[in-house]
């Protein structure tokens, strides 16, 4: 069978009438929306269409649906490791499913976030993945009322649909982790107090100190930013010629801020995975090149976007709340069992 002269229009009907199918039967074989039929006819008019050099309109059907195959994702900033790591991981299971995933960006601003959710609404996307992070965020309510497909992803408010990593669980096992190492002065450094993550993180790292009987001063519990300047202040706080009493351990519930910890440590001559016992959050690929590599908590990034992409293609099916499990990732900034940590050198 010759393939269509270039220029050449090829529809369905002809696809349908070379295979000596109907059109509905060739419409359904060649539906990209569900898997695949593998019977002799279906594989047989996909084989025709090839030949033809047939090219479904995707937009066109999707218009018919009153769908446009588009998911918006919001994020605060592609900067951001993790946010660039999950929109990849969100744009591959969208792919997957015969969607395209869109980005836009709202730092951690309540009125930009509004507006970029806007811009792609106008846009008519079938639903919103927000990645923003603000437990006291108006949007996922707004979206609820308005009944608008949405998700939250590696966050959670409880109420609308959402994807993430058991957090706390993930601050239990950092901890527990030092714990088990022999550390009883054992500092937590998580991100503000407005992020689900952070308080989760925070959450299951208490928990673990208390299991152990452990009660650090107050002054060791930090919630700051998420970025590598809030470890290093941090680490100065914490290692600082000023700071008195010093860990010997800390639990930074990202790698961004456990980077900020090491080169604060490096400026006041503190070894990392010797002086001072190091684990951190995420797991993203450069934690395990540093030249002392990072313990971290790994998140399943892959099993978060698919189950996010799922929530906004299948609304009704529970539950409407879906955490993945983390795993700590032992490497050498935490030492090794049974490590007594030397005196921190000023």
């Amino acid at each position: 069978m010759e393939s269509a002269a270039p220029g050449t229009n090829v529809t369905l009907r002809d696809v349908a009438a070379a295979s000596g199918v109907s059109l509905s039967t060739a419409s359904r074989a060649l539906d990209e929306r569900g898997t695949a039929s593998r019977s002799a006819a279906a594989a047989h008019v996909r084989k025709v269409a090839e030949e033809l050099g047939y090219r479904r309109n995707s937009f066109a059907s999707s218009l018919r649906r009153g769908e446009t195959r588009t998911l918006g994702v919001l994020v605060p900033r592609l900067s951001d490791t993790v946010m660039a790591l999950m929109f990849e991981e969100l744009e591959r299971a969208a792919s997957d499913r015969g969607y395209f995933a869109m980005v836009a960006t709202s730092g951690d601003d309540p009125d930009d976030e509004r507006r970029a959710a806007e811009t792609l609404l106008d846009r008519n996307v079938d639903g919103l993945i927000l990645a923003t992070a603000r437990i006291d965020d108006e949007l996922p309510r707004r979206l609820r009322e308005r009944g608008m497909a949405h998700a939250l992803v590696l966050r959670t408010d409880g109420v609308s649909p959402s994807a993430l990593g058991d957090d706390e669980v993930g601050g239990y096992l950092a901890v527990r982790h030092l714990i088990d190492l022999g550390h009883r002065d054992i500092a937590v450094v998580t991100g503000p107090a407005f992020t689900s993550t952070g308080t989760a993180r925070l959450a299951g790292a208490r928990r673990a100190l208390a299991e152990a009987g452990i009660t650090p001063p107050k002054e060791w519990l930090l919630a700051v930013g998420y970025g590598i300047e809030n470890g290093f202040s941090a680490g100065e706080s914490l290692l600082g010629s000023n700071a008195g009493r010093r860990p010997s351990a800390v639990f930074a519930a990202n790698d961004n801020l456990a980077m900020g910890l090491i080169a604060a440590a490096h400026r006041f001559h503190v070894t990392v995975g010797e002086d001072l016992a190091l684990v951190g959050y995420n797991d993203i690929p450069l934690s395990s090149r540093l030249s002392t590599p990072l313990s971290s908590v790994r998140v399943p990034l892959d099993q978060i976007a698919g189950n996010a992409i799922d929530l906004i293609v299948n609304p009704n099916r529970e539950p409407k709340i879906r955490k993945s499990m983390p795993t700590l990732i032992p490497r050498e900034s935490s030492g090794s069992p049974g490590h007594s940590t030397a005196p921190l050198r000023s």
